[in-house]
């Protein structure tokens, strides 16, 4: 049995996940993050390219989350070894997302959102999958957290780059980069080696089984701590624009000071959660989220210390994140590519949801409004993970 009750798990080394397939994934996850990351920052320019507010933007933002329940339907075939196709398709879906925003309406916006949540969930998904069908849960973080700074590039670069093709090309700019973009990455996946699995056994009739309450306790935590952090984060460009007076390029400038500190987190989770134990380093992230949260609610005007809150949020809630991902991976080893998969739906809902509440709150209350929401989903985050610790021998 392994540390969660599931069966045991081969300790063949980690040799079937070489440096071009880590590379190659963490590029093409980089290229999609991109695509979706930039749109939060730049809510007052679509605001003005569609016609529309910033509580519309986040709704649909929001709204657009739940598309990823159609994960639901891919765990079975991931189970069977058919990830490489998904992430292919998951890569052109970020580039079809380009093309249905060109048609210039909030209409079309909010179909182009969903498409490209989609595709983001699709790729996640099946890159977790494949990470975990060749990785032992031993060393797991480390690759994990690898192919996860894929979501700090896509702030660190994705964000200023957006907001260079705005100052050039208009609104238009960013989703033309995203169908530029789409044949790259799906070269890229497309010419991956096929290596064969190593960890565990997939697929087969263990892939109908329910889900274990130890899978559906790290599931919850999981999709906490993924609250936690997009209740404020979709609303963080309208609140530099509003009250700390950040125009569209310095928005872009300290877009690329957070992914800086998202990087170091995911870098960090790849280097500690292993060694250290994924649970416990978790818990103690989410503390430095909640203290970046109390920073932010005391900025008022200030953009220095509302920056030094942002990154110490940042900070807390991408370390967070990354290592949950790693512990749902193996929640049930038997049906892993159901249990990430179903992790994922639920993640995306909560976040949906997070969104939309996010944006009615930060209507009414201003920022304090989305920090008090990512301040509770923090706090059940570390009650599930506590659980989970009395539950179990994870670390």
């Amino acid at each position: 049995m392994n540390q969660q009750g599931g069966p045991a798990i081969s300790q063949a080394p980690a040799d079937r996940m070489d440096r071009d397939q880590i590379v190659r994934l963490t590029a093409a996850k980089t290229l999609t993050n991109a695509s979706l990351r930039w749109i939060p920052f730049f809510f007052v320019t679509l605001e003005v390219a569609f016609d529309t507010t910033t509580a519309t933007l986040a709704a649909v933002l929001g709204l657009a989350e739940m598309t990823g329940l159609a994960t639901l339907f891919i765990g079975g075939y991931l189970d069977r070894g058919h990830e490489k196709t998904l992430m292919l398709v998951a890569i052109g879906l970020v580039g079809v997302s380009g093309a249905i925003a060109l048609g210039g309406s909030v209409v079309y916006f909010a179909a182009s959102v969903m498409v490209l949540v989609l595709g983001t969930a699709f790729l996640t998904s099946s890159g977790h999958a494949w990470i975990s069908a060749r990785v032992p849960f031993e060393n797991r973080a480390r690759i994990i957290g690898t192919f996860e700074t894929s979501w700090a590039f896509g702030l660190l670069v994705g964000a200023p780059t957006m907001a260079l093709l705005i100052r050039w090309f208009g609104w238009r700019g960013p989703f033309v980069a995203m169908i530029i973009a789409a044949p790259i990455g799906a070269l890229l996946i497309y010419r991956m080696p096929d290596t064969p699995p190593t960890v565990a056994a997939r697929g087969s009739e263990k892939t109908s089984m329910r889900l274990t309450l130890d899978a559906w306790i790290l599931i919850t935590a999981g999709a906490s701590v993924a609250v936690a952090g997009f209740a404020t984060l979709v609303m963080i460009g309208t609140w530099l624009d509003d009250d700390l007076g950040v125009s569209t390029g310095g928005i872009g400038l300290v877009a690329m000071a957070f992914g800086t500190a998202e990087l170091v987190s995911s870098a960090s989770s790849a280097l500690l959660a292993d060694r250290f134990g994924k649970r416990r380093t978790t818990q103690l992230a989410l503390m430095l989220l909640l203290v970046g949260l109390v920073v932010v609610a005391l900025a008022e005007t200030s953009l220095l210390v509302g920056a030094l809150g942002i990154v110490l949020f940042f900070l807390g809630f991408e370390y967070g994140i990354v290592t949950c991902f790693s512990l749902v991976s193996e929640a049930m080893p038997s049906a892993r590519g159901r249990c990430i998969t179903i992790g994922g739906a639920v993640g995306t809902v909560a976040r949906g949801a997070g969104a939309v509440l996010a944006g009615q709150l930060y209507g009414h209350f201003g920022i304090n409004g989305p920090i008090a929401l990512s301040a509770i989903a923090a706090a059940l985050a570390l009650v599930m993970l506590s659980i989970a610790a009395q539950r179990t021998a994870v670390a």
